[in-house]
C-alpha cells in the first residue's frame, strides 16, 4: 500500500506540472459545453422565441393574398415584413440583406383571381358530384406558385419546415375560398364568418409527451443533451496528458528501472489509472456543477440530475476508466510524445463523431450507423442519455456498462501485450 501511495503522489506531482494538459482537460471542455449548449439552445427555441425573419412582396391586390399574409403571421414561426417594388431576384436579395431576413416570398399579381377561379371550379365539380346544379365553370388552371428565396446558410431541415408551414397557409386560403364558393352556390348568400371559422378551425389537438422510463414528463432541453456529451469528450481528452506521460516514462527508461526495484510494474500502472480516474471524476463534477448552478445565470436551462444518483456515479466511473484505459493503450504503442498527442487528438474527434457526440446516431446512415457501435463514446453517451433524458435506473444502463467494461478489459489486455512485446515489463 505504501508503494502505491507513493507512486500516486508522484503521478499527481507530474500531472500538476503539466499546465497545458490540465487546461485541455478542464478549460477546453467547459468552453465547449457552454458555447455548444448556447448555440443548440437557440436552435431548440427557434420556433418559440427566435422567429425566422421573412419579407413578403405582395403584387396582388385581392383578398386571397391578404388572407395568405395573415395565415403566415398566425403560424408563429415567422417574423414577416412586407416590401413593395421590383420583384427581380437581385432586388429581393438586396431587400433580404437590408432587412436581415432569411427568407423572401413573392406573391404573383394574379394570385387572388387564380385562387378564386380554382375554388369555383372545384366547388362546381363537388356540386355536380352531389347531384346538384351549380354555376357552370370551366376547368381552371393551377394557381401560379409562390416564389421563395432563402439564405443559403439555412439548414435543409429548417427549409423543409418552412415549406410545410407555407403549404399549410396556402391550403388554408384555398380551403376558405372553396367553402365560400360552395356555400354561395347552395344558399346564394355569403358564408357567415362565425360558421367559416368553426369549419376551418375544427382541428384535432396534438399532445406531445416525452417518453421516459420513470414516468416523469420533464421536457428535455439543450443542457440535458450537451452536458453529458461533452463530459464524455473531456474524459477521453485526458489522452493528451496521460498518453504523453506514458511515452515519456518509456523513453526515459522508467519502466526498465522498475525492474531493478523491489516493486512491480502493476503498481505503476495502477497508480496512473487511479490518478487519472480521479481526474475524470473531477471533470464530471466540475461540468455537472456548471450545468446546475452557472447555466441559469447565463440564460441557459439548468441541468437536472437523474433520480438514480448511484447509477450516475457508476456510469461516470466506468466511462472514466474506459477513457483512462484508451489513453494508456495509445501511450504504450506510440513511439514519441508527438505521435501520442497527434493520434490521440484525431482519434478522439473521430470516435466522438461516429459515437453520436457531434451528430446524433439516429441521423447516421449505412456504414457510419454500424460504426457507432465500435466507439466506446457511443455506449457512454447511451448510458448517460438513458439516465438524463429517459429517466432510466441502474437496470436500464446495465447493458451499456457491461459493454464498456468489456471494451475496457480489451484495452487493458492490449496495453499489457504492448508492454510485454517491448520488453518493458
Amino acid at each position: 500500500m505504501f508503494k502505491l501511495t507513493a507512486t500516486i503522489a508522484k503521478d499527481v506531482r507530474i500531472l500538476l506540472r503539466d499546465k497545458v494538459g490540465i487546461s485541455l482537460m478542464f478549460i477546453m471542455p467547459i468552453i465547449l459545453v457552454v458555447v455548444v449548449t448556447s448555440i443548440q439552445n437557440s436552435t431548440f427555441q427557434l420556433v418559440n422565441k427566435n422567429k425566422l425573419s421573412i419579407i413578403i412582396n405582395n403584387s396582388d391586390t385581392g383578398q386571397a393574398s391578404k388572407q395568405l399574409i395573415k395565415a403566415i403571421d398566425k403560424i408563429g414561426m415567422f417574423k414577416a415584413t412586407q416590401v413593395t417594388g421590383d420583384q427581380s431576384e437581385q432586388k429581393i436579395a438586396e431587400a433580404m440583406h437590408q432587412q436581415d431576413a432569411m427568407l423572401g416570398v413573392i406573391i404573383p399579381p394574379n394570385f387572388s383571381a387564380k385562387v378564386s377561379a380554382k375554388s369555383k371550379s372545384v366547388a362546381g365539380k363537388a356540386l355536380k358530384s352531389f347531384g346538384l346544379e351549380g354555376d357552370s365553370v370551366k376547368n381552371a388552371g393551377d394557381v401560379d406558385p409562390l416564389t421563395v428565396y432563402y439564405n443559403p446558410v439555412l439548414q435543409e431541415n429548417i427549409r423543409l419546415s418552412v415549406q410545410g408551414a407555407l403549404r399549410s397557409a396556402l391550403q388554408l386560403v384555398q380551403s376558405r375560398e372553396t367553402l365560400r364558393s360552395l356555400y354561395f352556390s347552395i344558399n346564394e348568400k355569403e358564408l357567415p364568418e362565425k360558421l367559416e371559422n368553426e369549419m376551418l378551425n375544427n382541428k384535432t389537438a396534438i399532445n406531445e409527451i416525452p417518453v421516459s422510463k420513470d414516468g416523469t414528463r420533464t421536457t428535455p432541453n439543450a443542457t440535458q443533451h450537451n452536458v453529458p456529451a461533452w463530459t464524455i469528450f473531456a474524459m477521453f481528452f485526458i489522452i493528451m496528458s496521460l498518453g504523453g506521460s506514458v511515452v515519456r516514462e518509456k523513453v526515459s527508461g522508467s519502466f526498465i528501472r522498475l525492474k531493478t526495484l523491489p516493486t512491480n510494474y502493476l503498481v505503476g500502472m495502477a497508480s496512473k489509472q487511479i490518478t487519472y480516474l480521479a481526474v475524470t471524476m473531477l471533470q464530471a463534477i466540475v461540468i455537472f456543477s456548471i450545468g446546475i448552478w452557472i447555466f441559469p445565470y447565463v440564460g441557459l436551462p439548468a441541468l437536472n440530475l437523474p433520480s438514480d444518483v448511484f447509477a450516475l456515479v457508476l456510469v461516470t466511473v466506468v466511462c472514466g476508466w474506459c477513457a483512462v484505459s484508451y489513453a494508456m493503450c495509445v501511450g504504450v504503442y506510440a513511439q514519441t510524445q508527438e505521435q501520442a498527442n497527434g493520434f490521440g487528438a484525431v482519434s478522439i474527434v473521430i470516435l466522438a463523431c461516429i459515437g453520436g457526440l457531434m451528430v446524433p446516431s439516429f441521423a447516421m446512415q449505412g456504414f457510419f450507423k454500424s460504426a457507432a457501435n465500435i466507439s466506446p463514446m457511443h455506449w457512454c453517451l447511451q448510458a448517460y442519455y438513458s439516465l438524463f433524458l429517459e429517466g432510466g435506473k441502474l437496470k436500464d444502463v446495465l447493458n451499456n456498462i457491461l459493454l464498456l467494461f468489456i471494451i475496457t478489459l480489451l484495452l487493458q489486455v492490449l496495453t499489457y501485450v504492448g508492454l510485454k512485446r517491448k520488453n518493458l515489463i
